[in-house]
């Protein structure tokens, strides 16, 4: 058993026979979830001996054809040939092929191609091969965090229309009638039809833009069109050469889809440092900088680092997006008083103190709320939003949080002729709800506060 003790007292408590810090209980349900707490893990490449995948970035003289015949040349698979940066993503079955590239003189930089991952809990992950079931759909209901942040059917004027998401993630479910129609173009890193086999992308789509019709849920701008760009597999996992590769193909089709692409949903990540990748980040710079595209990221999982340890949260260049409770939570712990409130931060959020344009630009809702059981622990339960297969299903994780601003960001571009992404970032953090207030403290001992209450984005003031 896993658990999570709620204060100091708790560390002296026994965890199933052996006394120390302890962690919180995990439940799989798919009404119950709640994401595993302890460090993110170290940047994964492939072991010694293998072949191996590198990003190899190029002087900006030579071309993208001289930048793949250099690399086949050399011995190297050319996995991507990228436009919105000069580079390649290749695989190299030996050191000799590496020591080739490396002594090209056009070959600026050879970077280790690290594995990103949807920002959920363990727990939520689906095996390989094992698409979770879905569901007859239900009669509409309104979604806690949909609420939360003032985004319900009736409180805005703006739904999203004429404004295309980007979902940078697991691919979407298609054939799900909450979430038709979906943007005609699409891209698949695996070369595959970006069909959602995961279930992550789909969940994070119905919470940008499930429409609002009579069935299962609404989202934030229900007449916002999604747009497909599969970069993780089936497992949740891609790399920082899929993301790129997505990027690429939003900065090439963005103002020619129908319509256009204004906003970059990233629910992903890993663990690394502001410049370990320059040319991922050289990627997101164009997007936001050169093409004037938002991208909302989610700001990760692990509550015992800063947003700065993670990427791209890590980017200047993005919103990072902490997770909250929507609503409070009940106690039936008798040693604890009190309850785990609406804007409380949630026990599995990254967070931090936004400064030099690094840190959360806001948070939002990543569950519904936390419950604190007999035994003491606290429990999430997740957001509502469509599932792989059809119907809904409950998710938490700081993947659900930065769906919520993607849509607001999407009702903020309704009926304006442009929206630069530093001003779209300003008005969020200037109009979001409790600043100075929220997030509250969590119980959790894996909680510490970061320096800022950045307070709750909320649409109904954003999207004005």
């Amino acid at each position: 058993m896993r658990c999570k003790n709620l204060s100091a007292y708790f560390r002296r408590r026994t965890c199933g026979g052996i006394l120390g810090l302890a962690f919180l209980l995990v439940l799989v349900s798919a009404q119950v979830s709640s994401a595993q707490i302890k460090p993110a893990p170290e940047a994964q490449i492939r072991p010694p001996g293998e072949a191996r995948d590198y990003i190899v970035a190029f002087a900006e003289s030579v071309s993208p054809s001289e930048r793949a015949a250099t690399a086949r040349r050399a011995g190297a698979i050319v996995r991507f040939n990228y436009t919105i940066v000069n580079a390649v993503a290749v695989r190299v079955p030996n050191s000799s092929v590496l020591g080739r590239l490396q002594s090209d003189p056009r070959v600026m930089a050879i970077i280790e191609d690290r594995v990103v991952q949807a920002d959920q809990g363990e727990e939520n992950i689906t095996p390989a091969g094992k698409p979770p079931k879905g569901g007859g759909s239900s009669p509409q209901e309104v979604p806690a965090g949909v609420q939360r942040i003032g985004a319900a059917p009736g409180n805005l004027s703006r739904t999203g229309s004429g404004v295309g998401v980007a979902v940078v993630d697991t691919g979407i479910d298609f054939n799900h009638s909450d979430l038709k129609p979906l943007g005609a173009s699409y891209f698949d890193a695996f070369g595959g039809t970006c069909q959602d086999d995961n279930g992550h992308g789909t969940h994070v789509t119905g919470i940008i833009a499930a429409r609002n019709n009579t069935v299962d849920v609404v989202g934030v701008a229900p007449d916002a069109t999604a747009y497909c760009a599969k970069v993780l597999d089936e497992t949740g996992k891609g790399s920082d050469s899929t993301v790129i590769a997505g990027l690429d193909w939003v900065a090439t089709n963005a103002d020619s889809a129908l319509p256009p692409i204004r906003v970059v949903n990233m629910s992903l990540g890993r663990a690394g440092t502001l410049e370990d990748n320059p040319v991922l980040r050289s990627a997101v710079q164009t997007l936001t900088n050169t093409y004037g595209i938002s991208v909302v990221v989610s700001a990760g999982n692990d509550p015992y680092a800063e947003v700065s340890q993670k990427v791209p949260a890590g980017y200047p260049e993005v919103m990072a997006i902490a997770s909250t409770t929507a609503l409070a939570g009940s106690n039936l712990c008798r040693s604890f008083q009190g309850r785990i409130e609406a804007d409380t931060a949630s026990y599995f959020t990254t967070d931090g103190e936004f400064a030099t344009g690094i840190g959360v630009t806001v948070s939002a809702p990543g569950e519904d709320k936390e419950n604190i059981s007999r035994g003491c622990f606290a429990q999430s339960v997740g957001i509502l939003s469509t599932k792989l297969g059809g119907g809904t299903t409950r998710i938490s994780g700081t993947s659900m949080s930065a769906p919520h601003v993607a849509g607001v960001v999407a009702l903020m571009w309704e009926d304006v002729a442009s929206l630069d992404p530093e001003s779209a970032r300003a008005s969020i953090r200037t109009t979001a709800d409790r600043e100075g207030v929220a997030p509250l403290d969590s119980p959790t001992a894996a909680y510490s506060y970061d320096g800022e209450r950045e307070g709750i984005v909320l649409a109904s003031r954003a999207a004005q």
